[in-house]
């Protein structure tokens, strides 16, 4: 991987030790020695139907209850401005009765099996999971197949919803962190599938027609963009069985015989500022433009996140925080709470800092987050690399915990990454980090590149967009 464009912005002191090298598992020098419980993970076992649908799952010795769900290759992002809620609009209404059951047969049979349905929708994927006992798996399948495949769509039911769906998207956005990465996303994304809403903008949802959601539905639900995953106590070729029966019909192409092709995101420097000076805080998000997931920056990105951390003045830790960043602005009492995200999509990603602030702490609080993302274009340090690999192997392990999260890291990872990668091989290819590849990947998305903003609340403190951009690098001779 050539990295002379992103070290060429950068000055030469501190980075002679920077090479050409993989940020890959194969770039690990000696096999390193992992304790048992990531060497002895369950394996997941991936099967691939005759019409492409893939089905996945992870069996658990000597558990009860499953998770099984249904991952879909479609989400916000693959949507016209003119039918842009149509993927939400859906997953609202699959609960609303299908050709074989009632709204109200639905909800008492899921009941009677002491189980729980539920569905989400993001801007690159929609979800359909159902948890239930080990004896009602096969009964699951057949609801989620029912629920995708044969829903009625009824005109009055549409009707009714769209309701239910307006009052969902003020109680959206009353919560405004949501509401400022929206707005992030669409000064980032402009004209672009990403800069879209999830829920879509009020005059879709109050327009949307039947004929709308079908048409949708035609064009992206096919079997290749399907994932069935569970994990639990499910027996693979059983599921396997299950999926070949129940969604045995889904079309390996689209209606039309064509493909949608996938809106290019084009990253655009810029910021949205909704200011109140009748507010005493101020909620803000800086972001520059990240990686995708399939990226050899990605598994950098997420160590940077980490050695980043997050803050909120109410935890318990304070000041004491490992981060030097959170550090510096607990002690200066700049922000009621700061994190950082490292969002990554198909073919880009965000990477930045959230932070809820008093209204007039906003201009020290911005000289220290610059100047630590800056920081680690030059002088990362060894001790905090090491103890942000902890943290983040942690993390990743913490998130595995429960049925429902290692179904849903199985359904994702098959989406974006067409197979599921293994603790040891997540946990080699955090090892493989070093110094050089922090600094050179802080050089290529942090140093002297432009960035996205959205704020809202009392900004009248913020610094403007040129200040922001001017301290994105250091002039160091």
């Amino acid at each position: 991987m050539a990295l002379r464009a992103a070290l060429s912005k950068v000055t030469r002191q501190g980075l002679a030790q920077a090479t050409r090298r993989s940020f890959g598992a194969a770039a690990a020098a000696p096999a390193p020695e992992f304790p048992p419980y990531v060497l002895k993970a369950p394996s997941t076992d991936i099967t691939t139907l005759d019409s492409g649908l893939r089905v996945a799952s992870e069996t658990v010795a000597g558990a009860e209850t499953a998770t099984v769900g249904v991952w879909i290759d479609a989400g916000s992002r693959y949507e016209t401005a003119s039918n842009n809620g149509a993927a939400h609009f859906l997953e609202h209404m699959a609960f609303k009765g299908t050709e074989k059951r009632t709204q109200q047969q639905l909800e008492v049979e899921i009941e009677n099996m002491g189980g729980h349905l539920n569905a989400y929708t993001s801007r690159e994927q929609t979800v359909y999971f159902a948890k239930v006992f080990k004896k009602d798996v096969g009964r699951a399948v057949e609801i989620l197949s029912d629920i995708l495949l044969k829903s009625k769509l009824d005109a009055g039911a549409i009707e009714r919803e769209r309701d239910v769906i307006l009052r969902e998207m003020a109680e959206v956005n009353k919560q405004q962190e949501e509401l400022v990465l929206d707005h992030l996303h669409a000064t980032a994304f402009q004209g672009c599938g990403l800069g879209r809403t999830i829920l879509g903008p009020e005059e879709n949802i109050r327009s949307l027609q039947r004929s709308d959601l079908s048409d949708y539905v035609g064009a992206h639900y096919t079997a290749p963009r399907m994932v069935i995953a569970a994990a639990g106590a499910v027996d693979h070729d059983e599921l396997c069985a299950l999926s070949g029966e129940h969604f045995g019909s889904l079309p390996a192409a689209p209606a039309a015989g064509l493909e949608t092709a996938m809106d290019p995101a084009v990253f655009t420097g810029s910021d949205v500022r909704i200011r109140f000076d009748s507010d005493d805080t101020a909620h803000v998000a800086l972001a520059f433009q990240g990686a995708s997931w399939t990226s050899e920056y990605a598994f950098p990105l997420m160590l940077m996140q980490t050695m980043l951390g997050s803050y909120d003045r109410a935890a318990g830790l304070g000041r004491n925080v490992a981060s030097k960043m959170c550090q510096e602005i607990a002690e200066h009492e700049l922000a009621h709470s700061v994190s950082t995200f490292n969002t990554c999509y198909k073919d880009t990603g965000l990477f930045g800092i959230y932070a809820v602030a008093p209204d007039n702490k906003l201009d020290d609080l911005f000289w220290y987050v610059m100047s630590n993302l800056v920081r680690l274009v030059h002088a990362p340090s060894d001790e905090e690399i090491e103890r942000a690999k902890v943290n983040l192997k942690a993390t990743m392990l913490m998130g595995l915990d429960g049925h429902s999260n290692v179904a849903e890291d199985i359904g994702r990872q098959l989406l974006t990454y067409g197979r599921r990668m293994t603790p040891a091989e997540v946990f080699s290819r955090i090892d493989a980090i070093t110094a050089a590849d922090v600094k050179a990947t802080a050089a290529k998305f942090i140093n002297d590149e432009d960035h996205a903003l959205a704020a809202v609340g009392g900004i009248h403190e913020l610094p403007d967009y040129n200040w922001i951009r001017r301290h994105s690098y250091w002039l160091r001779y």
